[in-house]
């Protein structure tokens, strides 16, 4: 299993993780199969939105003697009333979905507290400014909770909310067809049909920068719904009228900006081990660049993936992460300190670049890459 920084946390979290949406499974024995599998694999971090506490229970019993070995990212605001769940806003019920989250899990910290489901601008304010977030930052002040995230599927929201300088983890839903989507209020428009009649083009931009503001400022992203709810990994239902892998999906999703694991929403045990497999899988497995070339529904013409095509370089210069550096550069309108120092310690820098070309022709989105590396050169100086 390899591992990345999540963010600016100081954790270091498995690049597959795990949804809750088998825990359920089988009579609630699942819990145990899947941290049982999770152990064994080196899966180290999971999410818990679910506010069923029989789901709550049985991972709590699933965890004893072994709560240390995982990171818990668990949701407030996520309640279970008149036996369903409801998200709230209410901060009666918020405390007393959390609390009893602690005792159910039988722990007395969760280590990212994600603020569950903030999808309008307009909750947004309302918990930015109200009880909901002063309690958050209470929980982190008692050690409660170690980190503050927060879960959307609305880039415009989740820029304002990691901008806010209070949001260390965000939780996103990351594809390449969601990420064709403009901001909305109304998250079945990422899924909705008609919004793939026509061929799109390119990734939204705002989607764009919140990655990048993301890797800037240090917060990490946990993906949510690689696979489009399982979508993607059906030609009659994809919207970019084609079927990927999953492999293909958790390379998408790990090859963004400030993304530090995929949380896999397996039902099933063997869908969980079908993912976790991503980390045994071959380069030529995990390539999703001749596939996107090939949707007959999407474009991404002239739009960088960092799928590092482009390599080799004669002069062994990384393109792709010179490019993703350049991106944040241009998102930012000047070089964070972070991003210089990281072009620094590259091997190689854009001003080597001879303008051959070679990586011209093997770049299945037809990027301008010499002009990015003349760009490069000039943006860092060398």
């Amino acid at each position: 299993m390899n591992y990345r920084d999540l963010g600016n946390t100081g954790l270091r979290v498995s690049e597959i993780g795990m949804g809750c949406e088998g825990f359920a499974g089988d009579d609630y024995r699942n819990a145990r199969r899947f941290l049982d599998i999770a152990e064994e694999t080196g899966v180290n971090y999971f999410d818990l939105y679910t506010s069923d506490p029989e789901v709550r229970k049985s991972v709590g019993e699933a965890l004893e003697g072994r709560r240390e070995k995982f990171i818990i990212q668990s949701h407030i605001c996520s309640v279970w009333k008149d036996g369903q769940y409801k998200r709230s806003r209410e901060i009666g019920e918020v405390r007393e979905a959390f609390e009893d989250s602690l005792s159910f899990l039988k722990t007395d910290y969760i280590d990212v507290g994600m603020i569950h489901y903030v999808d309008s601008m307009e909750d947004w304010k309302t918990i930015a400014k109200g009880p909901v977030l002063s309690y958050v930052k209470e929980l982190k002040s008692s050690g409660k909770i170690r980190h503050i995230g927060l879960s959307s599927h609305n880039p415009r929201v989740a820029l304002a909310a990691v901008e806010s300088g209070y949001i260390e983890v965000l939780m996103f839903s990351v594809n390449p067809c969601y990420d064709l989507q403009p901001a909305s209020e109304d998250v079945e428009d990422l899924w909705r049909d008609e919004n793939y009649a026509a061929r799109l083009v390119n990734m939204d931009p705002e989607r764009q920068r919140l990655y990048e503001t993301c890797q800037r400022l240090g917060v990490g992203i946990t993906v949510m719904k690689a696979f489009g709810g399982g979508d993607l990994l059906d030609a009659a239902m994809s919207p970019a009228g084609k079927a990927l892998t999953a492999n293909q999906c958790l390379h998408y999703a790990l090859t963004r900006p400030a993304v530090a694991t995929v949380l896999s929403g397996a039902r099933t045990a063997e869908e969980l081990e079908s993912s976790i497999s991503y980390e045994e899988a071959s380069d030529e497995e995990k390539d999703y660049a001749p596939a996107f070339a090939a949707f007959p529904n999407i474009s991404w013409k002239g739009h960088c993936m960092y799928c590092s095509h482009c390599a080799p370089c004669p002069k062994k210069i990384d393109v792709a992460s010179v490019t993703k550096f350049l991106n944040l550069a241009k998102a930012q309108g000047g070089v964070p300190e972070t991003v210089r120092e990281h072009y620094e310690v590259l091997s190689h820098h854009a001003g080597e670049c001879i303008q051959c070309g070679a990586c011209e022709t093997r770049c299945p989105f037809e990027v301008s890459i010499m002009e990015n590396m003349k760009a490069a050169a000039e943006v860092f100086g060398k």
